[in-house]
């Protein structure tokens, strides 16, 4: 009985020991799915650097985005005030325009009734002068009445409200009345651009007619181009006016345009969003209104901790790093990444308190992570 109880005994021991070590097992497993160890050969041809976590100044920024906008007094939509058939005009959209420059010929008969008025009217206006002129004498010495006097008076200063009203409507089509002669009356006036700029739109074609309110084309400015950008309410209270902006398209992310915030809007939209309007430092011909573009702002800098961007890896839509946890052994610790700049990214990881005394490796991490992931398999 007594050697039943001490075989009996001795196997309770062994299946313990054998759990035990079981489970030693599986931790060891377990913890060698993240760790990685390298023979000095592999090191060798691994060429492996490691460092220390660093502390640098780093910004923050708000990613936003937003269009090319042009201010209301860089827009101009060119009409005629009296309207006319449009005879001919060499515009294309796009094309750039200066200051002055005769864009298009409009022709209609009322041109040269305005013109024929204005020639009638200032030469019926000399014989009624000399009338006014002649009853204004005779008046003083009384040798006419009153009444005449007031008559001859009156058509005077309506011929010269006449003529004045008529010089000003020439004015409108581009008519100097002052180099209008009765031997160059012209059924047609030349439309000048108001701006040196671009054509952005044309709604005429040769041969139709444009009423007072129709606009013939529609020119920009780009000298004062800016980006107006849409930010997130809770994000107000980061920025302000000076504060600088770097903007991209998606097309070109690595093409940079500096620019600077000059107004932000006061006025929150129902989905709770501002309007900030940025100039750029230097206007670039490619960027044209309308255009979508990113834009990062730089909100604040801190003294965080830092590793090298090559020093990250991604697996499996995750970020790690590999520290040293003993000569020619890594492991695989998982991070959150933060604020990048320089070629250097803030990270956080679980232990913060040790972040700094521990050793990581800067350079060659993806070739532990596939060593690693190869031993696995």
């Amino acid at each position: 009985m007594k050697n039943l109880c001490i075989i009996t005994l001795a196997i309770t021991l062994l299946a313990s020991c054998g759990d035990k070590r079981a489970v030693e097992g599986e931790n060891e497993a377990a913890e060698a799915g993240n760790t990685v160890e390298l023979s000095d050969e592999q090191l060798k041809n691994a060429e492996i650097e490691t460092g220390k976590i660093e502390r640098k100044t780093i910004a923050s920024l708000i990613r936003v985005n937003g269009k090319i906008d042009v201010p209301p007094q860089n827009m101009v939509s060119v009409s005629v005030p009296l309207g006319g058939y449009l005879k001919s005009s060499h515009l294309l959209e796009g094309t750039h325009v200066r200051r002055g420059e005769v864009i298009a010929t409009m022709e209609d008969q009322q041109y040269i009734q305005l013109q024929q008025d204005y020639l009638t009217a200032k030469a019926q206006f000399g014989a009624l002068e000399k009338e006014y002129l002649r009853q204004k004498q005779l008046n003083e010495s009384k040798a006419t009445s009153d009444k005449v006097y007031e008559k001859a008076q009156s058509d005077y200063l309506s011929q010269q409200i006449l003529i004045s009203a008529l010089s000003e409507k020439l004015k409108l089509i581009g008519i100097d009345p002052n180099k209008l002669q009765e031997n160059a009356i012209s059924r047609s006036i030349n439309v000048y651009s108001p701006i040196d700029g671009f054509v952005t739109k044309i709604n005429m074609n040769i041969g139709k007619y444009a009423s007072p309110t129709d606009v013939l084309f529609e020119l920009v400015n780009p000298a004062d181009i800016h980006l107006a950008l849409t930010v997130f309410e809770k994000d107000l209270g980061k920025l302000f006016v000076g504060q600088k902006v770097t903007a991209y398209t998606n097309h070109h992310p690595d093409q940079k345009f500096p620019a600077e915030i000059i107004l932000i809007g006061n006025d929150v939209s129902s989905e709770g969003t501002v309007t900030l309007h940025c100039h750029f430092d230097q206007y670039d011909k490619t960027l044209v209104p309308g255009m979508y573009m990113n834009a990062d702002i730089e909100v604040s800098t801190q003294n965080a901790l830092v590793i090298p961007n090559e020093a990250i890896v991604r697996f499996e839509g995750k970020q790690y790093v590999f520290s040293e946890t003993a000569a020619k052994t890594y492991e695989m610790e998982e991070v959150t990444l933060q604020n990048s700049a320089d070629g250097f990214t803030q990270i956080m990881l679980a232990d913060t308190v040790s972040l700094r005394d521990r050793v990581f490796v800067t350079q060659g991490a993806y070739t532990l992570l596939m060593k690693m992931k190869n031993a696995e398999e």
